[in-house]
């Protein structure tokens, strides 16, 4: 089952050299990775590392699921300043490309944080929706489509207004099970939206903080039979899902040992979804 999983290369660092954990992702059994070295950076990335990256994937046998992007910290795609705006625009395309060129099909992004304010949705939606707008020609042209990501704070309410500007085509639903978690109704959200569902986040939580536990971990609250149940009647047709768990609130444990934590929860989940689609 582990040919059904991703694991997200920043379970230990999202930042510097990533050949360690690509090696360690592929020593664990795992064929598929999701790449989140970068993720809340302004970094581009260029020519060099591209090949280097891809080189990278060759070497230890991995391919590429989809991809977390920015919303960067001073190129944001939901600011409402215009020339900060545009260069978070172009940090999403830098991704799109990153996306195209190693073999993925979906980028994740996360709405801008200034949403988290209901005051702060008329500005925010009007920068947002310029950005969108702008990427939406070249999102339909590579094939490579974008998916906004539900957070701990419960943010469904932007999201069906940025899902309901534009269609499947071009946007869709992340759904993260520990920010569903955290949030309480996480699982009722996504049933009404399971349409649009096109990426996943799968990691446990404890229900009061955003932990990034192993799946199915001790102490979690994440209801992974009725998430298994959903995902099969879902939007989400690929075989492949990913894991985003790390070690940030992980002790006395190995980066092998987590790793194969992952892998033996993550092969259980594959074979619940698996199960309930042959239903």
């Amino acid at each position: 089952m582990l040919d059904r999983l991703a694991m997200t290369t920043d379970y230990v660092t999202s930042k510097g050299d990533p050949e360690p954990y690509l090696r360690g992702i592929a020593e664990a059994g795992f064929t598929s990775i999701h790449w989140c070295h970068q993720w809340n950076t302004d970094f581009l990335y260029g020519p060099a590392e591209l090949s280097a990256i891809e080189q990278m994937l060759v070497r230890y046998g991995l391919a590429l699921n989809d991809l977390h992007a920015s919303e960067g910290v001073e190129k944001g795609w939901g600011s409402p300043i215009a020339y900060q705006r545009q260069a978070g625009v172009e940090l999403i395309v830098n991704r799109i490309a990153m996306t195209r060129r190693l073999g993925g099909d979906v980028v994740v992004l996360h709405l801008p944080s200034s949403w988290k304010d209901p005051a702060a949705w008329p500005a925010g939606w009007d920068a947002v929706r310029r950005s969108l707008d702008d990427l939406a020609p070249l999102v339909r042209r590579s094939g490579v489509r974008l998916a906004l990501e539900n957070t701990p704070d419960n943010n469904f309410a932007p999201l069906d207004q940025a899902l309901g500007h534009l269609g499947p085509d071009v946007l869709g639903l992340c759904y993260d099970s520990g920010h569903g978690c955290v949030a309480g109704d996480g699982l009722d959200r996504l049933e009404e939206r399971k349409d649009r569902l096109i990426a996943l986040h799968l990691h446990d939580s404890d229900g009061a903080s955003d932990k990034h536990w192993a799946p199915m971990a001790s102490g979690g609250r994440v209801d992974w039979p009725r998430l298994a149940r959903i995902i099969a009647t879902s939007g989400y047709t690929k075989k492949v899902m990913t894991i985003e768990s790390n070690m940030k609130n992980v002790t006395g444990q190995s980066e092998r040992d987590f790793l194969a934590e992952c892998a033996t929860a993550g092969a259980k989940f594959a074979a619940m979804v698996e199960a309930a689609r042959a239903q």
